[in-house]
């Protein structure tokens, strides 16, 4: 099993009935803005994580679609649970901005994917891709979450 606490703490509950929406709920209570969406975490290893957003009418807009504000949520807690699960140990990191593109309408349930090429981490700047999908598999938003890398200092 890996050393990570994230990853560990994730498949300990895969194991357990409703597993995934429990992980989620733990996990959206570490940002409480994040269980807005009522997420789920369907699939978290290191250097990708995927967030699903159903389409209900918390999450809606006055046209109907899933509004991208909902969409960017679910985006930055794939970015976030991604970069939890993945950083060495003696590095840190923190979001500096997210630039995103609104592609198609956001009309069903959303997948927001956030992968790190090559899973390569090190100090500085390090641009994570976002991309959420409708359930046809569709591009709805897509663009990168700037983190900002650095040591830990040294206890």
């Amino acid at each position: 099993m890996s050393s990570n606490y994230l990853l560990n703490l994730y498949h300990k509950l895969l194991k357990l009935p409703f597993g995934r929406k429990l992980f989620s709920i733990v996990g959206a209570r570490k940002a409480p803005y994040f269980g807005t969406i009522s997420p789920l975490i369907t699939k978290l290893e290191p250097g990708e994580c995927h967030c699903f957003i159903k389409k209900r009418k918390g999450v809606q807009n006055h046209i109907g679609t899933v509004h991208v504000i909902a969409i960017c949520n679910g985006l930055e807690m794939a970015m976030g649970f991604m970069a939890e699960a993945s950083i060495p140990k003696n590095l840190r990191w923190i979001p500096k901005g997210m630039n995103v593109n609104y592609t198609a309408k956001a009309g069903s349930d959303i997948r927001c994917v956030a992968k790190l090429k090559d899973n390569h981490w090190a100090p500085g700047d390090l641009p994570v891709e976002v991309k959420a999908y409708d359930e046809n598999d569709v591009v709805v938003v897509e663009g990168q979450i700037n983190l900002w890398i650095s040591e830990k200092k040294k206890s």
